[in-house]
């Protein structure tokens, strides 16, 4: 076998023809400035050309599902090994999925509290025991007599099929009728003309009764039959169900009518004016499944069958019936529907509008019942009658109103101004007033199941005293811990299941902690994952998969990693390495490259003045080589430096120059108190997992969207206040989500830089003359663009069972437009060849027209040289797209008193860059705003006035305040993990930090 990946004439971007070889079965790492085609050397060519080879060793009939994938622009490449990329894209936006979905820890506990979970009654705790079928018998006939009852057998389960054999079948054993998806059916006289591609539930009816005590012998024979029919469990259908039956079964019953029996038929019938609906149909019958297994007999509650699916947010068995699985619902706000209790009661409700005669004779009539004028203030009435008002009465109220024909009159308790919305949000099928109604709503932790996501029957298993939604809510460190050992508590019985399922539960957790993702809670949302944790998840689901001989393709896997944690994520590398696998990494981390066996070092700059390789080999090659501006970082020859001065908070703004959180409690933060100073640069630092987005994000930024700017669709964290607004104008987090959501969206669309390029465009002579205006040069509308593709420049391909492909059209070729549109020329470049250009190239080929010029600079100014202006936002990191809006940010006109949040603005940033970043933030608090950064790179944070350190460990251990100051005072701190690190740069502490003989600390203010 070759020893290394041989890789000749590759032209991919702007790799200028190039040859390398990759030594295999070595950690090697691919570093330079952004955009100098680091990822165009290792994804776009090595890894694709992998993945190509590997499609096309499939079979002819698998490769027309899978299409072709385009050749790389290389002349070859051998040696190549299977080729696995783990990247830094979050794949998972959906909701529903969490850390324990995404690893498939959720399946495995799925598993476990299936087979071996002790159920326990949700009610009062007590252990469930098995239910017989003359207890059953007797809790039927506790019914009130002469209720009508069918006694049926559940024998199909949401199947798919047809079930025509089954049907004779029963039809043969002399059953006649049946419930096929809630509709009856005599088989005698017809069958259910079932779609077998859809999931079904078939009830057999077993007895039509009703009861009473002197048919029991003939009740307890339909229930045998029913239970024996269906393995022990049962289903009774109460047609005119009585008050309270399902109280009287025991049962978690269940209503099939609308709003779980229409409490509401009287609103509905006089509401005529407000979306009301009175005719619709009601079916108010009850439906309850009783089970030889499992029921409390304290209690009378009756638990279903245990099954994996019992335990998944995502079924409609495991599922909480109020939030559907997604732990949050939607509720109609009191503060948003009486935002000032000091306006008169007939304007204080701000959905309701006096001036429309239904809310009119509503509030008179109310108003009339509990003798008040509608001029009073709302927040002088009495409690009770505010609360009549927004909640309802109970009472009867007196409704009087003129028709055509005449005055109708209607004594009912009033609905009350929230259920009147609640209601109306259900049952409407208007948009509108959805939306309208949704403006006085705002998102709350479900209080049915608390966030958990889950039934309370299943929430009610145990294993080892510990419920799944307990383990779900632990950091996976703490889980880890929980599962040690586990066997030694459990029966015999239980150990023997239980013994290959804790293995796999207990590897998969040691996977997560030594890729340094210890402090992660299993139930926590994949979509609020930064790039590099989603990406570490993935690490460790290969090093868990134990294969040999794979070529693995990493984007920056040190990102959101503290220095501390760094030195694991190595380790684990090198153990990938050492089981007989290629790492090919790119990355900017000196203590990354430190650790590698090789460096490839792309440049000599960005765009097309890089794709070349500066220097290869180990880190003191790269050190020697003063070519490279990566060797000059390394050795030290180039520095980012310490400012000269701190910037002091400015005493006249917030409290006391400050904006102060008080009693952050949200996740693992311990009732904190911190204090950000206003007009300053602050930097709040920790090992990952200490709090850092929590307080940055969930308490921070949500507390003031929600009080500053009125954004009721963010729930912000457990804290008592925020005080010193009065110091900030607004709020502006600037994080790492797209840019936008689709292939159309791009950094000129974003930037409204195109805006002038198409004007420039439609003022050229042969638009004038064809008579195109801007629109001809949008490829969002009709006119100018391909209709091919319609303007996108790719095509879709619907794969079947395989995600979609997009191809270029053949139309247009990618370029988006039609060819009337691109004989348009400006200097000689059409309006394709403008969106093919970098930012570097446009600016100097627009730099006399200041309007896109002073845009392009401020993208330069943060680093994005290299980036095309037509490129998809899909396909931009989170880091690109964090810089974009920062870029987009820094053009506005501000009053200088704004609040910038930013989560990691360094990811993907070479030290040149950084360099750029970090003057740009300065800027921002040099016009006088606040910026406050979550950031672990050193060379930033010695860079901010203020430091907030988190810790002292992540998780559980998090969540304190270990150190605050300026970054000499943090370093100074013998517990701040942060400040330790923080000592090899800055010149004025003495004291050794951990990589004093790596570093060597600038002068103040060194300039290279």
């Amino acid at each position: 076998m070759t020893e290394h990946i041989e890789v000749r004439g590759a032209a991919e971007n702007n790799l200028a023809d190039l040859d390398v070889d990759v030594a295999r079965e070595q950690f090697t790492v691919v570093t330079g400035l952004s955009g100098s085609g680091k990822s165009s050397l290792a994804f776009d060519t090595i890894y694709a050309e992998g993945q190509r080879r590997y499609i096309e060793s499939l079979s002819a009939y698998a490769r027309n599902f899978l299409g072709q994938m385009d050749k790389p622009q290389v002349e070859k490449v051998q040696g190549l090994s299977p080729a696995i990329s783990i990247d830094q894209k979050n794949a998972a936006n959906n909701p529903r999925s969490t850390v324990g979905t995404v690893t498939e820890l959720h399946d495995y506990l799925r598993l476990l509290y299936a087979r071996v979970g002790n159920p326990h009654c949700p009610e009062c705790g007590q252990p469930v025991g098995e239910q017989s079928a003359s207890t059953m018998v007797s809790r039927l006939l506790e019914l009130p007599e002469g209720t009508r009852a069918k006694i049926a057998a559940p024998i199909v389960r949401d199947q798919k099929g047809a079930f025509e054999d089954r049907f004779d079948e029963l039809q043969a054993d002399g059953f006649g009728r049946i419930e096929a998806d809630g509709e009856e059916y005599d088989l005698t006289a017809e069958r259910p003309d079932l779609d077998e591609n859809y999931d079904h539930t078939i009830d057999v009816i077993v007895d039509r009764v009703k009861l009473a005590a002197e048919d029991r012998s003939r009740i307890a024979d339909s229930v045998e039959i029913a239970l024996e029919e269906a393995d022990g469990v049962l289903k009774v259908i109460l047609p005119d169900p009585p008050e309270d039956a399902a109280d009287s079964l025991g049962s978690r019953a269940r209503s099939t009518g609308d709003l779980a029996g229409g409490a509401n038929h009287d609103h509905a019938e006089i509401e005529d004016e407000a979306d009301a609906d009175p005719d619709a149909a009601r079916d108010d019958r009850l439906v309850v499944e009783l089970s030889e297994e499992l029921a409390c007999t304290d209690c009378g509650i009756d638990l279903p069958e245990i099954e994996t699916r019992s335990f998944s947010f995502n079924s409609p068995h495991g599922a909480c019936p109020e939030c559907e699985g997604i732990g949050e619902t939607k509720e109609v706000s009191e503060a948003l529907v009486v935002e000032d209790p000091s306006k008169p009661l007939k304007h204080v409700f701000e959905p309701w509008s006096f001036n429309r005669t239904y809310y009119r004779r509503r509030l008179e009539s109310v108003a009339d019942h509990f003798d008040v004028p509608l001029t009073t203030p709302f927040e002088d009435l009495p409690e009770e009658i505010q609360d009549a008002f927004l909640y309802g009465t109970y009472e009867d109220v007196v409704f009087e109103w003129t028709t055509s024909n005449g005055t109708r009159h209607k004594e009912q308790p009033f609905e009350g101004v929230i259920p009147n919305l609640e209601r109306r949000y259900i049952e409407t099928d208007s948009d509108g007033t959805r939306d309208h109604i949704e403006e006085y709503m705002s998102v709350t932790t479900c209080p049915e199941c608390e966030g958990t996501r889950l039934k309370p029957a299943s929430r009610a298993v145990l294993v080892d005293g510990t419920s799944i939604t307990e383990v779900n809510r632990m950091s996976i460190g703490d889980c880890l811990a929980h599962f040690e050992g586990m066997e030694a508590d459990l029966s015999e019985r239980d150990r023997t299941i239980a013994e290959e399922i804790l293995k796999e539960i207990r590897a998969r957790l040691g996977f997560m902690c030594e890729v340094g993702l210890d402090y992660l809670t299993l139930d926590r949302e994949a979509s609020t994952l930064s790039g590099g944790e989603s990406q570490r998840i993935r690490l460790a689901t290969q090093i868990g998969s134990g294969l040999v001989g794979v070529l693995y393709v990493l984007d920056e896997p040190s990102i959101g990693l503290h220095q501390r944690d760094n030195d694991r994520l190595l380790n684990t590398l090198e153990e990938l390495r050492d089981l007989g696998n290629t790492l090919l990494v790119v990355e900017h981390d000196t203590a990354t490259m430190r650790r590698a066996d090789e460096i490839v070092d792309l440049g000599p700059g960005p765009g097309k003045q890089g794709g070349e390789v500066v220097v290869q080999g180990d880190v003191d090659d790269v050190e020697a080589a003063e070519e490279s501006i990566t060797g000059d970082y390394l050795a030290g020859r180039r520095q980012i430096p310490v400012p000269d001065e701190r910037r002091e908070p400015d005493p006249d703004a917030g409290e006391d120059g400050h904006l102060v959180v008080e009693g952050a409690r949200q996740h693992n933060l311990r009732d904190l108190d911190v204090e950000f100073p206003l007009g300053t640069f602050t930097a709040i630092t920790g090992v990952s997992g200490s709090g850092k987005s929590t307080l940055m994000h969930d308490v921070l930024y949500k507390s003031l969207a929600r009080e500053m700017h009125g954004n009721t669709d963010v729930e912000p964290g457990e804290h008592d206040d925020v005080v010193g607004l009065e110091g900030v104008e607004t709020v502006r987090l600037i994080d790492q989500s797209p840019i936008g959501r689709t292939p159309r969206s791009n950094p000129a669309t974003y930037t409204n830089v195109f805006d002038h390029i198409r004007e420039l465009f439609a003022e050229t002579e042969i638009a004038k003359r064809r008579g195109y205006d801007v629109g001809r040069f949008s490829f969002n509308v009709k006119g100018g663009r391909c209709e091919e593709c319609g303007g996108q420049g790719t095509v879709r391909i619907e794969m079947n069972f395989l995600s979609d492909v997009h191809v270029p059209c053949e139309e247009c070729g990618g370029a988006r437009y039609n060819a009337e549109t691109l004989d348009v020329e400006y200097k000689g470049k059409t309006i394709a060849d403008v969106l093919e250009m970098t930012v570097e190239e446009a600016y100097e080929f627009f730099e006399h027209d200041s309007r896109i010029e002073r845009r392009l600079k401020l993208l330069k100014d943060v680093g994005l040289t290299y980036m095309r202006l037509g490129q998809p936002s899909t396909t931009l990191s989170g880091g690109e797209a964090q810089r974009i809006k920062l870029a987009e940010e820094l053009g506005k006109k501000d009053a200088g008193d704004a609040l910038y949040l930013l989560d990691e603005p360094t990811t993907g940033l070479h030290p040149e860059d950084e360099r750029k970043l970090i003057e740009v933030l300065h800027r921002l608090a040099d016009r006088g705003n606040t910026v406050v950064v979550v950031e672990h790179e050193l060379d930033l944070v010695k860079n901010a006035d203020h430091v907030i350190d988190l810790g002292p460990e992540g998780g559980e251990a998090g969540g304190d305040v270990v150190a605050a100051g300026t970054p000499e005072e943090v370093a100074r701190v013998e517990e701040s993990h942060t400040g330790r690190y923080l000592r090899d740069l800055l010149p004025d502490v003495e004291l050794e930090g951990p990589r004093a003989d790596r570093e060597e600390a600038p002068a103040p203010a060194a300039d290279d």
